[in-house]
């Protein structure tokens, strides 16, 4: 199916040009999203700098509850509410392979990025997938994800030796009592991160359970700051 699709969506390119991967209007060579659909998308304003959540716009120091006892990151940006429609373009790209997505998201989110007044990483480290999940799908959609966000940003990716060593069960399948305990001591990094400043890259963010796990993984490597990078949260 991925193929029928892919090969469907390049016959459409070739005749009509690109397409709103929203309301198939005409799209831009740039971008797989028409101007409109674009300026409707739940787009994040205020929110945690340590953990991207949501806060009110009268909120002064913009650092939620939970952060303010023990920061989820230094600094966290995400571009979008998780509802729709970025949790369709979302879960469209997890588990029908819709590579398109995949771009559009890598590039909504690098645009956040560049607006920010953050300094950049060493290096991206995308969520890793445990090996038996990704035989089974194919690919990782952080890693897709982080691809996009490399070149514009120049900063390389490290992905080769952090792995998600334990199969941990779908974080959104459990209770939020349940997620930290299923990604505990579920990562290892096996590559010397000393002084590093990295950024996780992941698509969305609920309870940063996952986030953190990873995060204290990469500290024990030696990194010495640990940034997030999120398409969408929760």
């Amino acid at each position: 199916m991925p193929f029928l699709y892919r090969w469907s969506q390049n016959i459409q390119s070739l005749l009509l040009g690109p397409a709103c991967v929203l309301c198939h209007a005409p799209a831009s060579l740039e971008q797989d999203i028409c101007v409109e659909c674009k300026a409707e998308l739940p787009w994040l304003g205020s929110a945690c700098r340590h953990c991207a959540l949501a806060l009110s716009e009268l909120t002064a120091d913009r650092i939620c509850p939970d952060c303010r006892k023990r920061p989820l990151a230094e600094r966290a940006i995400a571009s979008l509410h998780y509802r729709p429609p970025a949790d369709w373009l979302v879960t469209r790209l997890k588990f029908s392979a819709r590579m398109p997505h995949a771009r559009l998201l890598g590039d909504l989110l690098a645009e956040r990025i560049g607006a920010a007044d953050m300094c950049r990483p060493d290096y991206l480290v995308p969520v890793p997938l445990h090996a038996k999940n990704l035989r089974k799908r194919g690919f990782n959609q952080a890693e897709r994800i982080a691809r996009r966000l490399a070149e514009p940003l120049a900063v390389p990716i490290a992905a080769q030796g952090i792995e998600r060593r334990l199969a941990t069960e779908r974080q959104s399948t459990l209770a939020a009592s349940a997620r930290r305990a299923n990604v505990r001591n579920a990562f290892v990094c096996r590559r010397d991160l000393h002084g590093a400043h990295v950024a996780i890259v992941d698509d969305v963010v609920t309870t940063g359970h996952t986030v953190r796990a990873l995060a204290a993984c990469l500290r024990r490597a030696g990194a010495q700051r640990v940034d997030l990078y999120a398409v969408a949260r929760a």
